[in-house]
């Protein structure tokens, strides 16, 4: 494992909800990682309580969590350590209740 995949493995194993995004929380900077903050806030996740990696700030992270998740596209969600999807999956999961499940988000049985 290089030093990029390192760096992404320990992100994602100390992190309870990560996100690699284009941007962050506050100023997401592509229309698709504003949509996944948004679904996390339907879930009733406070967006300050998310880890988020803006890939634009580092090309080797932005490259690196591609190999690291054989998943070609982000926004990518972590949740305790599990690859969760991007934001279509999210939108799919959050639609059927299966993302408040994953999250334990407040209202969920």
């Amino acid at each position: 494992m290089n030093d990029t995949q390192q760096r992404i493995d320990q992100l994602v194993k100390n992190s309870e909800v990560l996100l690699f995004m284009k941007g962050n929380a506050s100023f997401p900077m592509c229309g698709f990682s504003g949509r996944a903050i948004q679904i996390l806030k339907a879930c009733g996740v406070d967006p300050r309580n998310v880890t988020t990696v803006n890939v634009l700030e580092d090309d080797a992270i932005r490259q690196g969590i591609k190999e690291y998740s054989s998943w070609p596209t982000i926004p990518q969600l972590y949740v305790r350590g599990e690859f969760i999807g991007g934001s279509d999956i999210m939108m799919e999961m959050y639609e059927s209740g299966e993302l408040h499940q994953v999250l334990k988000a407040p209202g969920t049985p």
